[in-house]
C-alpha cells in the first residue's frame, strides 16, 4: 500500500458514517436531515446562531481609526474652534452646487443644504430679474458657503469634504 500523496485520503477510504437519527450537537440543536455540520464552517442560511454569539447591529458612520474617541452626538466629527458638531451637508458640494446652477440663479446649493425657503427666493429673484441680480447673488452666496459664514437648517456648521 502506497501513502497519500499531500497528506490526502486514499480512494479506497471509507467515508465518516453520519451520525444516528435524534442525534443532538452540543448546541442541543436536533441534527437537520442531510446536513452534517463542519466545525469552523459559518452557519448555515436558515439556521439560527449559535449560543451566546450576540449579532452586531451596523454602525454608520463607521467608528474611528487608530481607536480615537467616537462621539455619537456628532458622527461626522466637532469644529475645533468652537466643539459644535459637524452638518451631515458638506460645504464644498453646497458652494459648487451653488456656483454651478447657472451661477446661482437655481439656488441649487440653498435647496441642498435643506434652505428651501432662500433656495425658493434665489430662483424667484432669478426669473423676475432675468438671471441678473441672482448672478451676483450666487456667487457671492457660494463665496460665503465655501469660507463657513452659512450654517445648516439645524445651526450647525458645514463640514469639510465631500
Amino acid at each position: 500500500m502506497t501513502e497519500p500523496q499531500f497528506g490526502g485520503r486514499e480512494e479506497s477510504s471509507t467515508p465518516p458514517t453520519p451520525p444516528p437519527p435524534g442525534y443532538q450537537d452540543q448546541a442541543g440543536y436536533p441534527q437537520q436531515p442531510g446536513y452534517q455540520g463542519q466545525p469552523g464552517y459559518p452557519q448555515q442560511p436558515g439556521f439560527p446562531p449559535p449560543p451566546g454569539y450576540q449579532q452586531q447591529p451596523p454602525q454608520y458612520p463607521p467608528p474611528a481609526p487608530g481607536g480615537a474617541f467616537y462621539d455619537p452626538s456628532a458622527p461626522y466629527g466637532r469644529h475645533p474652534l468652537t466643539g459644535e458638531p459637524y452638518s451631515e451637508k458638506s460645504k464644498l458640494v453646497a458652494g459648487l452646487l451653488q456656483l454651478v446652477g447657472l451661477i446661482g440663479v437655481l439656488g441649487i446649493g440653498r435647496f441642498y443644504l435643506g434652505d428651501t425657503k432662500m433656495g425658493v427666493i434665489q430662483l424667484v429673484v432669478g426669473l423676475v430679474t432675468c438671471g441678473v441680480a441672482a448672478i451676483v447673488w450666487g456667487i457671492i452666496d457660494a463665496i460665503m458657503i465655501l469660507t463657513d459664514k452659512v450654517r445648516d437648517p439645524e445651526g450647525r456648521p458645514l463640514r469639510d469634504g465631500n
